[in-house]
Formats: structure tokens, C-alpha cells, sequence
């Protein structure tokens, strides 16, 4: 099978990703200046035009009451029946005057941002005269001239108090105006704002749908390219374990069948030749001690013979293997080993268990080379779906026991531990011990339909 180029055909998506973070961030930038802008110009607006417009027109309205009350003052002052002379108002007036200079200047500085000087002199002006006439006549009041007081009042008094009540209902009505204005100006800013949240919101949503979508691709593409070398590696770790077995079942079959037979011949001729010795001779101890060098390495050969490829597992079987297996593993390690069977025995596939003893090798193993523990508990269950074996200890734990150093290839046996594992359709579980909170428990689960033996 063709191993795809990774550069051709799974491009990283970081780029795309940090190009889409880039457009966001910038739209976010572009929306929040353009958001603040509108914002700052609606306080401007409410602050400088609204609220000023509405405290102007508050003035305003201070000065057409105290001009209506000069209005009615003075309506009073040309009746001559009235019990009062016309000095008499002179106190009245005077504190309307300050009143009315009191709300022209805080007019005055309320309308310089929405009128001009020579608009605010003119109130002022016509004011100012207005006062000068109502002097004139209080003058003429002093010298008991009240005839002609009253004709100032008649002629000129009335008709400049007309012209300044409507020279400030005009002001009032602009004031309106302006607000009316003000109020269309800020619900335009507000449609503005909110037709740009939307587009906005709807931008957003197209940014992360998009990159949504981005990453879906991405992910689907990568993903596939892992299930496919995932696929290549199974096959490949597949290759190699068969592989493996092959060499070590020739290298096992040549250890015991050419060196076994030599070694048993070369027994056999010195056991012959020994009888052929006198009894009393030195030679026959020195070949008696030679036939036992050569036995111990003909058991010695044997015993690794069945160490590299069990040809127990062929002749008696998976059960009759462990039974041989686990008390010479605690022979030649020091471990001490519980072992135990339940359920009901049924013949093992050859292949199965082929792997089912590789599994107990390298869990054993680490056992004795990385948990800590020199004890350790073997089971072999035979359920009604499944065989189950399972390799405890009360070590360090699989944790620790697979990070340090000393661990040497303990993640490799554990990846060759699950690839048997899955070559018979089984489940390998690593699980920490129950008994004392400590230790590791190794259980391997295969299917009974895939480790039973065909008509067995």
C-alpha cells in the first residue's frame, strides 16, 4: 500500500486558522473604533446640543414668565384708578430686572454652542432697552408726571415688551426645533449601530461557520490519514510479529533438532566409550565429566529452544504450556508465581496461543524487571465467551514503571502486547491492582469463537 505525501496531500490548517483569527481580529478592531466613534459622537450630541438645548429652553421660559409678569405690572400700572401710584412698582420691577439678567446669562451661556454672538447680543440689546425706557418712565413717575409716564408705558413700554416676549417665543420654538432635530439625529445613529451589529453578528457567524467548516475538513482529512497509517502500522506490526515467530520457530526447530542430535550422539558415544575404559582408569572420570557438560547443554539448549518457540504449544496445547511455562519462569527469574485456572478448559487454537504466550513473556517480564515486586499472581479463566488471562503485581504500578529510564523497551512490549492483542480479535487492559491500591494488572480478553481451536 502507497504511503500518501504528507506534504501533498495533508496540508497543516494553522495557516488558514491564523488568517481567519486575523480577518476576526481586524473586523473586531474595524467594529469596536467604528462602534466608539458613533458612541462619542452620540455623547456629543446628547451633551452638547440635547442637554443644553433643554436647560436654554428652561431659561427661555424663566424669561417669558417674569416678561409676562412686566406684561400684566404694567396692564395694572395705566389703570389710574388703582389705589397705587406708579412709583410704588419701582421695587417690583427691580426684582424682576435681576431676575431676568440672572436667566439671560445663563441663557447666553447655554446657547453659545448652537448660536451665534450676534443672535444672543440681540436679546441682550432689546433687553437692555427695554430697561432704559422702563427707567425713563419710573423717572417721570419721580417728578409726578404720571400722564406722561403712562404714555411711555402706552407707546413705548408695551410694544418693546411685545417684541422681547416674541423675540424668546422664537428662541422657544427653535429650541423645539432643534431637539426635534437632536431626537432624528440620534434614533439615525442608533438605526446605524444596530444595522451594523447585525451585520456585525452576521459576519461573525459566517467567520465561525466558515472556519467551522475548515476545521471539520481538516479534521476529516486528518483523521482518515491516521486511520490509514494507523492501518499500515497494524499491518506492518503484523508483518514483523509473524515475522518474528517465523525466525524464532526455525532458530528454535535448528537448536533442537541439529544441536540436540549432536549433542545427544556425542552423549552417546561417550557414554560407550566410557564403558570401554577400565573402571579404575582416570580417563573414564574426565569423560564422565565431559557427558555431563554436554547433558547440561543439551538441557540448556532445550530449555531455550522452548523459550524462543514453545513446540509444547503444538504438541499438548495452551494449557499444558503454562503449566510447564510459569514454574520454570519461577525458577529462572525468583519471582514467586500464584497460578490459577477457572472455568471449564477447551482446546486453544495453535496461533492464538502462540500469542496469548507471547503476552504472558513480556508481562512477566516487566514484572520482573520494572514493577519492584519479586510476587506476582497468573490466571487463566475460561469463561463461556471468552478466554481471559490475566498477570498481576503489587510493583510500582504501570505509571511509574513505564516512565522511568531504567524501563528500557516497556513501551515497546506494551505496543507488541496490543498488536497480539488485536491480531486475535482480543482486548488488552492495564489496570491498577485492587488488593492493596498498588501494582498492575495485565489483562488480556480474546473472544472464545477466535481462541478456540477448530473442532477442538
Amino acid at each position: 500500500m502507497p504511503v500518501p505525501n504528507p506534504s501533498s496531500s495533508q496540508r497543516s490548517p494553522t495557516t488558514g486558522l491564523l488568517l481567519g483569527l486575523l480577518i476576526t481580529l481586524a473586523a473586531i478592531v474595524a467594529y469596536s473604533a467604528y462602534t466608539t466613534v458613533q458612541l462619542s459622537g452620540l455623547r456629543k450630541l446628547q451633551s452638547d446640543l440635547v442637554d443644553r438645548n433643554r436647560k436654554d429652553s428652561l431659561q427661555l421660559l424663566r424669561l417669558q414668565n417674569d416678561l409676562n409678569t412686566v406684561a400684566l405690572a404694567m396692564r395694572d400700572m395705566l389703570d389710574a384708578s388703582g389705589p397705587y401710584p406708579l412709583i410704588a412698582w419701582e421695587a417690583q420691577f427691580a426684582r424682576v430686572r435681576g431676575d431676568l439678567d440672572a436667566a439671560l446669562h445663563l441663557e447666553e451661556n447655554y446657547a453659545e454652542v448652537h448660536r451665534t454672538p450676534e443672535q444672543r447680543q440681540y436679546l441682550r440689546q432689546q433687553l437692555a432697552q427695554f430697561w432704559d425706557a422702563m427707567d425713563r418712565m419710573f423717572a417721570l413717575a419721580r417728578d409726578h408726571k404720571d400722564a406722561k409716564a403712562r404714555d411711555q408705558i402706552r407707546l413705548s413700554l408695551q410694544s418693546r415688551q411685545a417684541s422681547l416676549s416674541t423675540a424668546v417665543s422664537r428662541l422657544l420654538v427653535e429650541n423645539n426645533e432643534g431637539e426635534q432635530q437632536a431626537a432624528l439625529q440620534i434614533e439615525q445613529i442608533y438605526d446605524r449601530v444596530q444595522r451594523q451589529v447585525y451585520l456585525f453578528l452576521a459576519a461573525t457567524l459566517i467567520a465561525i461557520v466558515l472556519t467551522s467548516l475548515y476545521l471539520i475538513r481538516s479534521n476529516r482529512s486528518l483523521f482518515a490519514r491516521l486511520a490509514t497509517l494507523s492501518e499500515q502500522r497494524s499491518e506492518l506490526a503484523q508483518k514483523l510479529i509473524s515475522t518474528q515467530e517465523s525466525t524464532l520457530r526455525h532458530i528454535s526447530r535448528e537448536l533442537h533438532d541439529e544441536f540436540g542430535q549432536v549433542l545427544t550422539a556425542i552423549g552417546s558415544l561417550l557414554g560407550r566409550v566410557g564403558n570401554q575404559v577400565p573402571p579404575d582408569s582416570p580417563i573414564r572420570a574426565d569423560l564422565q565429566e565431559v557427558r555431563e557438560i554436554a547433558q547440561s547443554t543439551l538441557n540448556n539448549i532445550r530449555s531455550l529452544s522452548q523459550a524462543l518457540h514453545p513446540v509444547l504449544l503444538e504438541e499438548a496445547g495452551l494449557e499444558s504450556t503454562l503449566d510447564w511455562y510459569i514454574p520454570t519462569t519461577a525458577r529462572q527469574t525468583g519471582l514467586t508465581l500464584h497460578y490459577e485456572k477457572s472455568g471449564r478448559p477447551f482446546s486453544v487454537d495453535t496461533s492464538a496461543g502462540v500469542h496469548i504466550y507471547r503476552v504472558l513473556q513480556e508481562a512477566l517480564n516487566n514484572v520482573s524487571r520494572h514493577s519492584g515486586s519479586r510476587e506476582a499472581w497468573v490466571r487463566l479463566n475460561f469463561l463461556s465467551t471468552a478466554l481471559q488471562l490475566e498477570v498481576e503485581d503489587r510493583g510500582k504500578g504501570i505509571i511509574r514503571s513505564t516512565a522511568e529510564p531504567q524501563s528500557g523497551g516497556g513501551g515497546i512490549g506494551l505496543v507488541g502486547m496490543r498488536e497480539r492483542a488485536e491480531l486475535v480479535g482480543g482486548r488488552l487492559e492495564l489496570l491498577q491492582s485492587s488488593a492493596q491500591d498498588v501494582g498492575t494488572v495485565v489483562r488480556l480478553t480474546v473472544p472464545r469463537e477466535r481462541a478456540e481451536a477448530h473442532g477442538g
